[in-house]
Formats: C-alpha cells, sequence, structure tokens
C-alpha cells in the first residue's frame, strides 16, 4: 500500500533535513513524501532538493517538491492532499520528525483496524521532555492527540479539508472526523517527535492569550454543536497550561 507523507514548510533551514531524513529512513518502503513549500526565503528549497537523489536510489520512495505562496501550513497540507496519491497519508511539519518505524506502525494499525483517522503517541521534545500518550479520553480533548502523530486516509483528508483561518485547524478537522461518526483509534506507541520550544500563539504567556486561545478552541466545539461545558473545560486546561507548562514552552 502507498502512503503519502506531506510537510508543509516555509523557511524551515535550520530543521527540515532532521525532518526530510526522518522520512528517508522509514523502515516502510512504498512512501510518497511530498514538501510544500510556502516560497521560503532561506535555504530551505536547496536543503531539500538536495535530497532528490537520495530518494531516487531507493526504490518505493519518491520525494516531489512544490514552491509557492501560501496562506499558512493549512492551506499548504491541502494542497499536499490534493496532490497524494497514497491511501494513507500522514503529515509531519519542518521541525518534527518521524521514529524510524512510524509508517509502517500506522499502516499495520490501519490493516487491523481501517480507521478514517488515528494517530500514535508523540515525544515532546524542548528544554524538558515527556511522552505525550495517544488516547482518546471521555471529553474530546487535545489532551491525548497531537498532529504529527496523526494518519488518515486521503479520502478523508479530501471529505474534511483543513480550515485556514487559526492554528486549531487540525483540531478542527480531527473534530469534523469524529462528529462525523468516522472511525477514530490510537496506539500507544512512539511514532514522531514533536518540537515545542518555537515561539507562537499558543507558547504567549499572557491572560489575555490564554482568553484567545480558549476563545479559538471552543469555537471549534461549538461549530459541531457539543456541550457549552467544554468552555469551562478550555479554561481549565488553559489556565494548567499557564500555570504549570509555560516554563517548558509548550505549543500545544
Amino acid at each position: 500500500m502507498l502512503v503519502t507523507v506531506i510537510s508543509a514548510v516555509c523557511n524551515s533551514e535550520k530543521t527540515i533535513a532532521r525532518t526530510i531524513e526522518s522520512v528517508l529512513n522509514q523502515t516502510y518502503d512504498n512512501i510518497e513524501y511530498i514538501i510544500v513549500d510556502g516560497a521560503s526565503t532561506d535555504r530551505t528549497l536547496d536543503i531539500a532538493r538536495s535530497y532528490q537523489e537520495a530518494f531516487g536510489r531507493l526504490e518505493g520512495k519518491t520525494l516531489t517538491i512544490v514552491s509557492e505562496p501560501d496562506q499558512g501550513m493549512y492551506d499548504a497540507l491541502n494542497k499536499g492532499a490534493r496532490m497524494a496519491h497514497g491511501e494513507l497519508v500522514g503529515q509531519i511539519n519542518s521541525d518534527d520528525w518521524y521514529e524510524p518505524d512510524a509508517v509502517r506502525t500506522m499502516v499495520e494499525l490501519y490493516e487491523k483496524e481501517r480507521y478514517a483517522a488515528a494517530w500514535g503517541s508523540v515525544r515532546m521534545c524542548g528544554k524538558n521532555t515527556w511522552i505525550k500518550h495517544a488516547k482518546i479520553g471521555k471529553l474530546w480533548t487535545t489532551t491525548g492527540w497531537c498532529h504529527p502523530g496523526m494518519f488518515s486516509t486521503r479520502d478523508t483528508l479530501m471529505a474534511f479539508p483543513y480550515p485556514i483561518e487559526t492554528m486549531y485547524g487540525d483540531f478542527d478537522f480531527i473534530t469534523a472526523v469524529r462528529q462525523a461518526g468516522k472511525k477514530i483509534v490510537t496506539v500507544d506507541k512512539v511514532v514522531s517527535n514533536f518540537s515545542f520550544g518555537r515561539s507562537g500563539m499558543s507558547t504567549r504567556k499572557s491572560l489575555k492569550d490564554v482568553k484567545s486561545r480558549v476563545d479559538t478552541t471552543y469555537s471549534i466545539y461549538k461549530k459541531y454543536g457539543m456541550s457549552k461545558l467544554y468552555y469551562w473545560q478550555r479554561w481549565a486546561y488553559e489556565i494548567i497550561k499557564y500555570l504549570v507548562l509555560r516554563p517548558f514552552g509548550q505549543r500545544r
């Protein structure tokens, strides 16, 4: 079975090589790798293109690179999904990287479960490192989920394209899949590594930023007709991040 892996990148010269090598060195052989670049102005494209020969020497692995202006990460991932030929699609961004058996793990899970979407555990890497264990709890939250550990079918990505308005387009996507009654499963095995040291919306530390994240994430619950109690759940979660996790620079 062909698997497509997509990386949305832009000005990622410091980290893109590690991401590419993590796909190149997968133990699963039938991989189509698509890098969607948002018109980088640094050496990102040069570095990515330097791996085309290495992919060309490997039977069963291909590398395609496109570069043009886009409307951000989720726009790029939607574009990559439309280009994909694989039945199963994984997405790993340019400062994150896969474990060597990530694709094989998710393919074996798919062959067993025939899921619409699934995710594995993720190693959160920064000043401190811990494992975010994959799980689906009684409450539908982000606590057991992380985008770089997720795979889904191409059909699912086509049916539920990422909204591009906020940085929570990935959570909007997986919530839409869940609310549509599609099959979602997890595997508690580390499949990817997530760099949470970057600056960005979810690393900002003021209470104003906390409220903004609560409002944004709760709007997703509201969009899909979920309980109003999730508003208070999001406040509790974001306050815990604000008080406890912010010294570690956690993104999500």
